[in-house]
């Protein structure tokens, strides 16, 4: 298919702004159309509405609350074991890509991303509830006391993160390396091969949208709910849905700046901004506080979590009622991370080119979660502290209302009207961040993009943004944050069997990858020089003539020539002999995102073409002897790139035979892996 045709099920439409995305229709339409449906349903039918959802909580607990708790621990087990096995190397792109942001930018993006308004609130209000009323043994004693952070810190811990982590190496995976579409469909394609282009992957996607759109609508209620309190608090302004409204209002209209403004330029100063602030409120507490204790406590809670974490992923409560806790707490927390799980592994993959499989799943299970370990310890044993003191009326505000004890324990502090002033301007950054961040990854799933590196149109964008807030209102108006929670428990069930596919189609396409790396150890490359000068029509090139072409630094004009005059004609002349044994091949100076290379490409009849390519890349010049050898600050390379992407050689300089030479090694060692390939299928 060419550049300017159409795929099938796509249109050109007023969404797509910046004329580089499509809107995918049926994706689209389905998503929206069950979005606007749900949001009408809540806002005509209230009490109905309510009903229905509780009943359908029900039998999600009963009968699937087995699955979300084995699927939480078997995700984390299945990322872990990627990032230590030999496939933790593999990067979330080409082999010579390299990291787009900085540690700190992208840290920053990932987690107020994945984490924002409701951490505040729940840090202070579950380790009360779990304190107060536990779900096995006594209340408020040491040991609950203790195990109440601990909970805390495992509903909002690495368990959730390797789910976000599972997708967004996925994602990256398909779309940075195997070159498809960024889009969950894509984690299927080992699967079910092209048939992602169809209705499978349409659902598929579907299924994505809507569970972002509904995890982040539950975010997005709990933080309006919260924002409204501290504005009662500061400016007296009532709690109520009209309020509500109007800071969904102002938020949409925040997060659509930022979200047609970009990543660079909007999320990425956002999230940075946020993360500073809220670090800078959890120092407040801290330090204001009593330092000692909250230090020790953290320490403990640390300890805590790492006893009890064994126990707590695989914990049903099999033998014990207890009552509603389960839905209230972990399977509400699962299903909320499993909706989420597509939105943030999607915008992960989009910042995390570039990054080995090792490095993306340690900086996501442990840059957040050392976050979180923070926020938890601070505010959930400051909280503690309080009711353990003997603060009645903090413990009953604490333990009923999660956005009322937030603010009920910024009281105890000094300069309460600076401070809350200050958390309430944080709320609404993580706000903004989760919905602009919403706002663009749902574009994106609706959306079939030109290339990896866009983004749906911004009108599109601008919809999703205005979508999710009338949910979000739909949602509160049936009841508040319970139902919420109710929804969310609901619509992360469709996707978490879609989890279990992005696992098995990422694992077989990884195992593909290894049959790569061995194919390249059983296919011994020659030596060059000494192998192919005697079938020149010139005489073999003399060691000095050799070390000449290595210390010589060509400008891009000459590669040009080189390109034209050698590169090309070789592999016209590889293809030529190739298509006379059969193999549809063909060779040509092609371009891509303005970069003009030359190309071999051959189908031979699998799911794996050869393709052999030549890159131009202008690079500084080294210097030897404290000087450039040219007086040049760069030289042009020829770099060899492959299917799985660069393989990090020059060939400036080869023979027209050197090259051929190259090019049948190459091919040789794909024969190997195909080889290869064929084994392992039919052993199995």
């Amino acid at each position: 298919m060419s550049r300017t045709e159409t795929p099938p099920g796509t249109f050109e439409s007023e969404w797509d702004g910046d004329q580089r995305s499509k809107v995918n229709k049926p994706v689209f339409i389905t998503s929206a159309v069950g979005t606007l449906a749900v949001t009408l349903w809540t806002l005509l039918a209230p009490a109905r509405a309510e009903a229905t959802l509780g009943e359908v909580v029900g039998f999600v607990s009963t009968w699937f609350g087995w699955f979300y708790v084995a699927l939480a621990t078997a995700i984390l087990i299945f990322v872990v074991w990627l990032a230590l096995s030999r496939y933790g190397r593999v990067r979330l792109g080409p082999a010579h890509s390299r990291p787009q942001y900085s540690t700190m930018a992208w840290a920053s993006m990932l987690f107020a991303a994945g984490i924002g308004t409701d951490l505040m609130f729940f840090a202070v209000n579950e380790p009360v509830v779990q304190f107060l009323t536990p779900p096995s043994g006594q209340g408020e004693t040491v040991e609950a006391a203790r195990e109440a952070t601990a909970w805390t810190m495992f509903h909002y811990g690495i368990s959730g993160w390797g789910m976000y982590a599972l997708m967004g190496m996925a994602l990256g995976y398909f779309a940075y390396r195997m070159n498809l579409p960024l889009a969950v469909r894509s984690a299927l394609h080992p699967l079910i091969g092209k048939r992602v282009d169809g209705p499978i992957g349409h659902a598929v996607d579907s299924a994505a949208v809507l569970g972002t759109i509904f995890g982040v609508a539950t975010s997005l209620g709990i933080g309006v709910v919260g924002l409204n309190v501290g504005l009662d608090l500061l400016f007296g302004i009532p709690q109520g849905l009209a309020a509500q409204l109007g800071l969904l209002v102002l938020a949409v209209v925040m997060a659509t700046i930022s979200a047609v403004s970009g990543i660079d330029r909007g999320i990425k100063r956002m999230s940075q901004l946020n993360v500073l602030l809220a670090i800078g409120l959890v120092l407040w507490i801290l330090v204001t506080g009593k330092t000692a204790y909250l230090l020790n406590a953290a320490v403990l809670n640390v300890g805590d979590f790492v006893r009890l974490f064994p126990d707590m992923t695989m914990q049903t409560f099999a033998y014990e009622d207890t009552g509603d806790w389960m839905s209230f707490w972990t399977l509400f927390f699962w299903a909320w991370w499993i909706a989420w799980a597509s939105f943030v592994g999607l915008f992960l993959a989009r910042i995390s080119r570039g990054r080995t499989i090792r490095e993306f799943v340690a900086g996501t299970l442990i840059i957040p979660f050392t976050y979180i370990v923070m926020w938890v310890s601070v505010f959930g044993n400051a909280a503690l502290d309080q009711i353990r003191s003997g603060n009645a009326s903090f413990a009953e505000v604490a333990a009923g209302s999660p956005e009322g004890g937030f603010y009920a324990l910024l009281a105890e502090y000094p300069a309460f009207t600076f401070i809350a002033g200050l958390a309430t301007f944080v709320g609404l950054l993580f706000y903004v961040t989760s919905a602009d961040s919403g706002a663009l990854v749902m574009a994106n799933l609706s959306s079939r993009l030109r290339t990896v590196n866009d983004d749906g149109g911004r009108r599109l964008r601008i919809f999703w943004a205005v979508a999710t807030g009338a949910l979000t209102l739909g949602i509160l108006s049936v009841g508040g944050i319970y139902a919420l929670q109710y929804a969310t428990v609901v619509m992360g069930l469709p996707f978490a069997f879609v989890l279990v596919l992005v696992m098995l189609g990422l694992h077989k396409a990884l195992r593909v990858e290894g049959l790569r790396q061995d194919s390249a150890l059983q296919s011994m490359r020659g030596m060059l020089s000494g192998r192919s000068g005697h079938r020149e029509p010139t005489p073999p090139l003399s060691w000095r003539q050799r070390l000449n072409r290595a210390m010589d630094f060509p400008t891009v004009a000459e590669a040009e020539q080189f390109l034209n005059e050698v590169a090309l004609p070789a592999l016209e002349d590889v293809a030529a002999e190739l298509r006379n044994q059969g193999v549809d091949a063909g060779a040509a100076r092609t371009a891509d995102d303005g970069m003009s290379f030359v190309e071999l490409a051959a189908d031979l009849g699998t799911e794996h073409p050869f393709q052999y390519q030549v890159w131009p890349r202008e690079v500084p010049t080294p210097v030897y002897g404290r000087r450039a050898p040219r007086g040049n600050d760069v030289y042009c390379r020829l770099e060899v790139h492959l299917r799985e992407g660069g393989q990090g050689y020059d060939v400036m300089g080869y023979t027209h035979t050197q090259l051929i030479d190259d090019v049948l090694d190459q091919y040789e060692r794909h024969m190997e892996f195909l080889h290869l390939q064929g084994e392992t299928a039919a052993s199995t």
